[in-house]
């Protein structure tokens, strides 16, 4: 008993470090620590600097500008380039082609030519090229290129308005630098954030996994007792029918002491694993000669959620690999801060009664999942296949699983 006991009381520990964990996710979930990321920044994020160029649209329709079908279409051409750089700027794999590389090259040349056939505020181009040039040259070239660019601004402007170019060189460097350290920088706090919900989401499966094989020790040594002692009340039944009574009453003892440690360690870790379902999934589809692609994406879930999309999960994989006919199967869990989506999605025929409706399964999965503030949608694709989309809230949800049923 001593050594069940003990292996209680580390179980127990892990347990309190679980739960502590678990507390703390949800404070982060309702904003109580951290401040979850909005979506990524995109090309709409330099568009607004493009109002710079609204005096000079101006002097164009005023007359103002000498040559200004010319001047027109230099405005337009810089336009187009400056959106196209900075909106392939925000994914690594088009911000490092040859394209954005070309177009920048080419809104240099444009800026170069306006500036020195206008000047005035003309000029106000090499900044807005500086921050194209922030958001698509980041890396360790950054600080060669933004040096020759100060450098090329600060002559052009220097031959139409003498030592006022030294403002200009001075504006497109800080332009350039600080676009780039701002884009990096926020590239750099999302993969920090993503790194932290992976390694978050490893040590709840690390620490489940642990306090399961803790429990099978636990079982196994008590088993162990309550065997031992029901052979030795076997052998002393016919003889000393007193100690076997002795024998059977330790027994009666020891297994509701231990189902009773037992009950009280393993609460909290009753709910299934959206993990162990996806596995699941996954063997079964291999089995029935059916691609599978899982994909997961997003914080850790509560264990309620997770065991309300692990239902959903089991009764949609088996309907795709006993009726759908399907070669290939989609599963995608996409978490945020407040709900999280779970869509599964085949290639097969449908099912016979799926086509005018949910089955029984899903129309269960449907109840359980709105009493949870949830929903379930299940339906022919218009290209064919059957797809299967659950939605849940992440928070507030503290009530047994078992209650939803």
């Amino acid at each position: 008993m001593t050594g069940i006991r003990g292996r209680l009381r580390r179980v127990s520990c892990r347990l309190d470090a679980w739960q502590l964990a678990r507390q703390s996710e949800a404070a982060d979930r309702a904003g109580e620590r951290t401040e979850r990321a909005g979506p990524p920044p995109s090309g709409f994020t330099l568009l607004p600097w493009l109002l710079m160029g609204l005096g000079i649209l101006a002097n164009i329709f005023q007359g103002r500008t000498s040559n200004p079908w010319v001047g027109g279409a230099g405005l337009l051409v810089f336009n187009s380039l400056y959106i196209y750089v900075t909106f392939r700027s925000f994914d690594k794999e088009t911000r490092e082609s040859s394209s954005t590389r070309l177009a920048l090259a080419a809104m240099a040349l444009v800026t170069c030519g306006l500036a020195l056939a206008y000047g005035g505020s003309w000029l106000l181009f090499f900044p807005l090229l500086g921050l194209a040039a922030g958001a698509a040259l980041r890396g360790r070239w950054l600080g060669r290129w933004g040096w020759s660019l100060a450098v090329v601004a600060g002559v052009v402007a220097g031959v139409r308005d003498g030592w006022d170019g030294l403002n200009i060189a001075y504006a497109t460097f800080l332009s350039t630098m600080v676009t780039a350290a701002i884009l990096s920088l926020s590239d750099a706090v999302r993969q920090l954030r993503a790194a932290r919900e992976e390694l978050a989401t490893r040590a709840v499966a690390e620490e489940r996994l642990r306090f399961s094989r803790d429990l099978h020790d636990l079982l196994g040594h008590t088993l162990s007792v309550i065997v031992v002692k029901s052979e030795a009340a076997r052998r002393l039944a016919p003889r000393d029918l007193d100690a076997a009574l002795t024998q059977i009453t330790d027994i009666e003892s020891v297994g509701r002491q231990a189902l009773t440690e037992v009950r009280e360690a393993v609460t909290g870790y009753r709910e299934g694993s959206l993990g162990t379902e996806l596995d699941r999934a996954r063997s079964a589809l291999d089995a029935a000669d059916v691609e599978a692609l899982v994909r997961r994406s997003g914080p850790p879930l509560p264990p309620q959620t997770e065991a309300l999309l692990g239902w959903v999960v089991r009764e949609a994989v088996t309907n795709v690999v006993r009726h759908s006919g399907a070669s290939r199967c989609e599963i995608a869990v996409s978490g945020g801060a407040d709900r999280v989506r779970l869509t599964v999605t085949d290639d097969g025929t449908g099912v016979a009664g799926q086509t005018q409706g949910p089955g029984t399964g899903l129309t269960g999965l449907t109840e359980r999942l709105a009493t949870a503030g949830g929903s379930l949608t299940a339906g022919v694709e218009p290209r064919g296949g059957f797809s299967v989309t659950a939605e849940l809230p992440v928070r507030g949800e503290e009530r047994p699983v078992g209650a939803l049923a």
